[in-house]
């Protein structure tokens, strides 16, 4: 059993919020897609900035695969637009800044950095299958060759 409320064949939540470039998402709007859906700490970090850009990267083998990719982070939609700017990104970003859907997906947890204990994103990673549920979850998640796992779990989890 998991330490996490939210785990593979649960129904992903649902939740509309702003995204960059503009308007709202929600996961259904991308319902008979597979959807890559990454949550990350901060907006132009160097973590964040690796894992964005090689997402970036993967976009046309992850459209390939009939999926779509969305960042996730609690920064506002001028700080995704920078970044967005800056690292030339290609999928939308999910500003969370009352971390409703960082709560929803359970990564919103307690963390712990040089002795201090404070509340953040724990970097994560979820697929999401065409019907909407969970079909893998990464939790805990290292940058170092993340996206090329997680598109080849896709490919498997296709068949």
């Amino acid at each position: 059993m998991s330490d996490y409320q939210l785990n593979v064949g649960d129904n992903a939540p649902d939740i509309s919020l702003p995204i960059f470039p503009e308007g709202e998402l929600k996961l259904s709007d991308y319902r008979g897609h597979w959807v890559i859906v990454y949550f990350y700490p901060k907006d132009s970090t160097p973590g964040c900035t690796t894992e964005s850009c090689e997402f970036r990267d993967a976009l046309p083998d992850f459209s390939a695969a009939n999926a779509k990719i969305v960042g996730v982070s609690r920064d506002s939609l001028k700080s995704h637009a920078n970044f967005t700017t800056k690292q030339d990104l290609n999928f939308p970003l999910i500003s969370d800044a009352e971390e409703v859907l960082c709560k929803a997906f359970d990564v919103w947890r307690l963390k712990k950095n040089y002795g201090k204990e404070y509340m953040g994103i724990e970097r994560s990673t979820f697929i999401i299958n065409p019907d909407g549920k969970v079909a893998h979850a990464w939790r805990k998640v290292r940058v170092k060759e993340h996206v090329a796992s997680v598109l080849e779990s896709l490919k498997g989890l296709q068949g």
